[in-house]
């Protein structure tokens, strides 16, 4: 049976517009997705969108629509960029889904009839932004810590969820698995988190007189359940409708439980305690990683739409091209940390990283395989000699892409530089040789020579699919290769040697330059 891996993304609020940091969680997802395929395992990747409460229902309103109107239009502007960004994921889950508001319910029941849920009285301050309570030493004179706007007090009676008895086990659980929460900061964080606060217990209703649009509880009509509730039992519920399994296995537990929750570390508290706590109340195994990067800002400040600095990732792709985004927000910033965009720092990367090193790279390659063998490539296996040193460095930085350790702790930034530094071994080695002059003095040489390239051509294209499928898949088509999405399905792990090599001839065929240089105008010189 093949290995199984299991990524999700959180599911987007479907009242946001789509912004850049929605780009970079999903675009993670299926860095991973995809490397995970190319290595043979079987691969679920989720991703989704949350659709109940109380901002939906006023905006529906508002539109003199239903909520559920409502929200099978908005999520089109998710479906469609996931489109437009190449993402993979398997399944697209919304809360709204028959299957999935059966599993809430169900999960709902299972706590009640274990007493792990209760229900009391309760006066608070309510955020109706947020959807969320605060104490009184939460809020910031009068406002929601979070947001900054108004919060109203609130007394009523809702249903609880008994988190508090889980506070002491959920420091041991994070203390005993140091990957469960990553990177180690936010681990640090949430830890001392529960260790310098008594944890409370979790409002999970709302009263239907006063929101309407939710999941009703199963034991009780007059209230719906807590958006969040609701919202993180979707990683658990796709497991049961959205996914094959074998007819034997229990519902759910062929997938479950998830290998990585990415998520932005403004939800990371709701992931590490909220959504850990509830698996622990219904005896669910947890996922073996919640991964909270961090965001990206504009000249320092956090994007908001009262600022007007959000970033569209459809217009960048149109400006710019998906695989140039794709690489630039992964090569530009280590994943976790903060990350300031700016469209000149895209530009330089596309003119230095992707036109001069790999772009021209592959331009002079196919281009010296075409005049000098005709574009036809030796790949009978020739005992390189002096070339065995470029064999070494280029194989050296190809193992480090793929460091066990970089893709468990989702370090995309320093797999990206390896490969770079393939692409800078493959520049070097030209200049160093000189084919041309090869050329004249010693083919056979030069036959060697040809080979070594394209085989670390060959190498680079394999390690750029999962950040850049599209401009992977025409470097294997120039190669001569035959389609890398087909070699990906028959998977073999010959494939990512240097040894390796096709049944068939190779013959490089030429195309249109995978990155042209962008030009930067001169904005004194339009004054002058």
């Amino acid at each position: 049976m093949k290995q199984r891996f299991y990524v999700t993304t959180p599911i987007y609020y479907v009242n946001d517009s789509p912004h850049i940091g929605h780009a970079y969680t999903t675009i993670a997802a299926d860095i991973l997705s995809r490397y995970n395929r190319l290595q043979g395992k079987e691969v679920f990747f989720l991703t989704g969108t949350d659709e109940h409460g109380q901002k939906v229902e006023k905006a529906a309103a508002e539109k003199k629509r239903t909520p559920k109107e409502h929200a099978d239009i908005m999520v089109d502007n998710f479906r469609n960029l996931w489109k437009r960004l190449n993402i993979s994921n398997d399944a697209f889950i919304r809360t709204t889904d028959d299957a999935h508001i059966k599993s809430v319910q169900g999960l709902l029941q299972m706590l009640w009839d274990r007493g792990e849920i209760e229900k009391r009285e309760y006066s608070g301050w309510y955020c109706t932004p947020d959807e969320r309570f605060w104490t009184e030493k939460d809020i910031v004179e009068g406002n929601c810590p979070d947001c900054g706007r108004p919060v109203d007090r609130i007394h009523e009676e809702n249903y609880f969820f008994l988190m508090s008895k889980y506070q002491e086990r959920l420091i041991k659980y994070i203390e005993e698995n140091p990957a469960y929460i990553l990177p180690d900061t936010r681990r640090n964080e949430v830890l001392g988190f529960l260790r310098n606060n008594t944890l409370g217990d979790l409002c999970i209703s709302r009263p239907k007189n006063r929101l309407s649009w939710g999941i009703p509880l199963p034991f009780d009509e007059n209230f719906v359940t807590y958006v969040w509730f609701d919202a993180l039992v979707n990683y658990f519920s796709a497991t049961r409708y959205l996914v094959p399994h074998p007819e034997n296995a229990k519902l759910g537990d062929f997938w479950w439980p998830a290998n990585h929750h990415l998520v932005g570390k403004d939800i990371l508290t709701t992931h590490a305690v909220y959504w850990s706590t509830m698996l622990m109340a219904l005896n669910l195994p947890l996922p073996k990683n919640i991964f909270a990067h961090g965001w990206w800002t504009v000249h320092g400040k956090k994007m908001s739409k009262s600022l007007g600095n959000m970033v569209d990732p459809n217009a960048m792709v149109e400006k710019y091209g998906v695989d140039a985004l794709r690489y630039f927000l992964f090569r530009e910033v280590p994943f976790g940390l903060d990350g300031d965009f700016s469209e000149q720092a895209l530009i330089n990367r596309i003119n230095t990283d992707l036109a001069n090193d790999l772009g021209n790279l592959v331009s002079r390659f196919i281009a010296m395989a075409e005049k000098y063998f005709g574009g036809a490539i030796d790949i009978e296996r020739i005992d390189a000699g002096a070339s065995r040193e470029f064999e070494e460095q280029c194989a050296y930085a190809h193992m480090n892409v793929h460091r066990k350790e970089y893709w468990s702790h989702l370090q995309f930034s320093l797999m990206l530089e390896n490969i770079w530094a393939i692409i800078g071994e493959a520049n070097n080695y030209i200049a160093r040789k000189e084919p041309w002059k090869l050329a004249k003095e010693n083919t056979d040489q030069l036959k060697i020579v040809m080979f070594n390239i394209w085989n670390a051509l060959r190498i680079t294209a394999l390690s750029l699919y999962p950040f850049m499928p599209d401009t992977a898949g025409k470097i294997w088509i120039q190669l001569g290769l035959k389609s890398l999405v087909d070699e990906a399905k028959q998977y073999s792990p010959e494939i990512f040697e240097w040894d390796w090599k096709p049944s068939y001839e190779i013959k490089v065929s030429k195309a249109e330059h995978l990155f042209p240089r962008i030009e930067i105008k001169d904005k004194n010189k339009d004054r002058g």
